[in-house]
This record gives structure tokens, C-alpha cells and sequence, in this order.
């Protein structure tokens, strides 16, 4: 008679797992079908240590951080592309974020007129600080236009407006490649444009920019709004001399 009850015991524990299995895969295949931060939140208090836990986990992280991008991406703000980076360091549109962050570093093209400006003003008004930090700057900022004099100078003293499509600290390599990719998958949007890998120093390094220089504001600025329309890096280069 113990046995037998035993047996039964044991019998209904079984059926109970079963149950509780084949509830928590129901319960898995609605959240995937929702597939939301929310559905997958949901899943994972009712089930914290479950089967399909992890997949909770790293599904809701995905989805959170293409949340977050989007958001970063409609602000376009190089603020809220750091702010993105500092999340997550490591995710998915990290490099692509960094890339945006150093496009609105080094967008702007070189010019003479602001440290001439800057000479006069610490002429004026020469406290230590300022004059001693006042010198570093000039050298990097005319370092760029003498290594690439033919294809950035021209159009920036003309007037023209450009485009940067990205700023790389591995070397010109890196951007070519990248060009190479933008042209190929955006032939007609990009037809017409020269490509120029201008360096910039820095005190943390050289950095790469890929431009293409000589064009019209409405030229830049229609193809810079196409280009982040599919998700592309691209900031519109003003004229050095307006």
C-alpha cells in the first residue's frame, strides 16, 4: 500500500513537471511572437531561471540597444551619439557611433583666419595661461591642408561646401575601404564625387577623415540627408572662407 502511493507520488510529480514544461514553451512562443522589451520583461519574472532565460535576456538587451540607437540616430547630435557609446561600449553600432562622434570632431575644414584672430586677441590680452596654450594649435591645424594642398584648399578657399563620411584612427586604409563600400552599394548618390583621406593630428593621435570636397550646399546637404536616411555616417562640410 506504500508503494503504491509512493508510486503514485511520484507519478503526479512527473505530470506536473510535464505541465509546467509545456506551459513555460506556450508562454516562450507568445514572447518571441510579441518580441518586445516588454513581452520578454514579462517572461523573465514569471520564469527567472528557466529554459529559455538566457535567450530572454540577450533577445530584450538587442532590442534595447536598437531602441536606443534609433534614438541616438533621430537626434544626430554627436551628444547623444557619446551617450549611446558610453552605454554600451561594445554593442552592436559602437563602431559606427564612434564614427559619427569623430565626423562632428573634425568636420570642419581648416582655416587661417581663426588663429590669426586669436593672435590679435592674445596680443590684447596676453594672461599666461592662454599665451602659453596659444602656440600648440597652429602647427596640426596647417599640418593637414600642406599633406593633401591639391584636393582640400581649392574648393574650401572657393567657397564649396563637402561632405565627411567618416574619421578613422587605423590609417588612410581603413577609409578607402570604406569609400570603396559606400560606392559600391550607393553608386548613383555618390557619382560625381572625389574622395580625399585628409589626416588631422591630435595629441591622442592621426585621425583619417574621408571627404569628398567641391561641391554645392544643396549638393552636400541633399546627399548627407539620403545617406543618413540609410543609417550611413555623413556630415556636411561648411567653406573655410565665406
Amino acid at each position: 500500500m506504500a508503494m503504491n502511493k509512493a508510486l503514485l507520488g511520484l507519478c503526479l510529480a512527473v505530470l506536473l513537471g510535464l505541465v509546467g514544461c509545456s506551459r513555460q514553451q506556450s508562454d516562450w512562443e507568445k514572447t518571441r511572437a510579441a518580441n518586445t522589451t516588454d513581452s520578454y520583461e514579462q517572461f523573465l519574472k514569471k520564469y527567472p531561471d528557466g529554459e529559455f532565460a538566457a535567450q530572454a535576456r540577450a533577445r530584450a538587451k538587442d532590442l534595447y540597444e536598437e531602441r536606443d540607437w534609433q534614438k541616438a540616430r533621430d537626434t544626430d547630435t554627436q551628444e547623444a551619439y557619446q551617450a549611446f557609446l558610453k552605454q554600451y561600449p561594445e554593442g552592436k553600432w559602437s563602431d559606427e557611433a564612434r564614427i559619427r562622434v569623430e565626423n562632428f570632431n573634425l568636420a570642419q575644414p581648416p582655416t587661417n583666419a581663426p588663429p590669426a584672430a586669436d593672435a590679435a586677441n592674445n596680443a590684447a590680452n596676453p594672461p599666461p595661461a592662454i599665451a602659453a596654450a596659444a602656440p600648440p594649435p597652429p602647427p596640426p591645424v596647417r599640418a593637414a591642408p600642406a599633406a593633401t594642398a591639391t584636393t582640400v584648399n581649392p574648393g574650401a578657399a572657393a567657397g564649396h561646401y563637402g561632405i565627411q563620411l567618416g574619421a578613422f584612427k587605423s590609417g588612410a586604409d581603413a577609409a578607402n575601404r570604406r569609400w570603396t563600400r559606400l560606392q559600391a552599394k550607393y553608386p548613383s548618390l555618390l557619382a560625381g564625387l572625389s574622395p580625399t583621406v585628409a589626416p588631422k593630428k591630435s595629441a591622442a593621435g592621426t585621425l583619417y577623415r574621408l571627404q569628398a570636397l567641391g561641391i554645392d550646399e544643396k549638393h552636400a546637404r541633399a546627399t548627407c540627408a539620403s545617406l543618413k536616411a540609410h543609417s550611413q555616417a555623413c556630415v556636411v562640410i561648411r567653406p573655410a572662407h565665406s
